[in-house]
């Protein structure tokens, strides 16, 4: 089922949103990072951007990104299990895609692990590609990251005032 993704918004993250994301942290990956992971990213990281989507007030989705010159590292994305498959992970990364490029940004990666399917389809169908392979990368169990990259592009993110947020 798709929700109407009008009634999403998007904001950046603070520190009051962080039980919130620590609660969907925790409901997607078997290696979280803890709440003081996510403190430090948006206190003392100049090069953070952490942004979150709320359907009415419930925090459904956040996603997080390092600006390094004009690179872009997503570190992590997450949608609350009960909301998934209804396009706000895709919201999430083609609005931070936007605010990338706004910044200078011009290309983007990030990593997923080989197992995750899914993610790789959403990944690919937004103009991700399979770039390497990072040998080990999970602590949890050493499953291997593939690296993907993608270029942004001027009309790509420049045309989509709706995703500004």
């Amino acid at each position: 089922m798709k929700d109407n993704l009008d009634a999403v918004t998007l904001s950046d993250m603070s520190v009051s949103d962080l039980l919130d994301v620590q609660i969907i942290e925790h409901q997607s990956f078997t290696t979280p990072w803890s709440f003081q992971a996510f403190l430090s990213e948006l206190v003392d990281n100049d090069n953070a951007c952490y942004v979150i989507a709320k359907i009415e007030r419930r925090l459904v989705g956040y996603i997080g990104m390092w600006i390094i010159l004009d690179e872009g590292h997503i570190t992590n994305v997450a949608v609350d299990p009960g909301y998934r498959n209804r396009g706000i992970g895709r919201l999430l990364l083609e609005s931070m895609a936007v605010t990338a490029y706004q910044r200078g940004v011009r290309k983007m990666t990030l990593e997923v692990r080989v197992s995750n399917k899914v993610a790789q389809t959403l990944y690919t169908s937004l103009g991700y590609r399979f770039c390497g392979v990072r040998p080990g990368y999970y602590r949890d169990n050493n499953e291997d990251a593939l690296i993907m990259w993608k270029d942004l592009s001027k009309n790509e993110n420049e045309d989509k005032p709706n995703l500004r947020y």
